[in-house]
């Protein structure tokens, strides 16, 4: 069950948050094989070249949540907060991937989760 390619077409990490919980956004992952999932996240933006680089591994028969305002790439690189970007996932084994968003920005928090597109 799963697949080896998602994509999440929304992502955005707000720039402030109020209180004590962060505003972040996580790629949730869902592994039933026997095998550990090695991931390979690439962001893709409206205006510049992709950042590449971001690993994280999900355990077999685990789920592993992937806090982007935690990510970093190979190289040190963040995920870019304030600034819309897309994120392809991709997995050696497959999986499933859900998408979720906790923006603490304002006093009334919002929290939405979806699950990615997998072709």
């Amino acid at each position: 069950m799963g697949k080896m390619t998602w994509v999440i077409p929304d992502g955005f990490l707000p720039t402030k948050s109020l209180g004590e919980q962060p505003s972040h956004e996580a790629v949730c992952v869902l592994n039933l094989t026997d095998a550990d999932a090695k991931i390979d996240l690439t962001f893709y933006f409206e205006d510049k070249e992709p950042l590449v680089g971001f690993q994280a591994t999900c355990g077999a028969r685990r789920t592993h949540h992937i806090r982007l305002d935690k990510l970093r790439s190979d190289s040190g690189k963040e995920v870019p907060r304030g600034v819309p970007y897309a994120i392809k996932v991709e997995s050696s084994v497959p999986v499933v991937v859900q998408h979720s968003r906790l923006d603490s920005s304002q006093e009334a928090l919002a929290l939405f989760t979806t699950i990615a597109y997998s072709g």
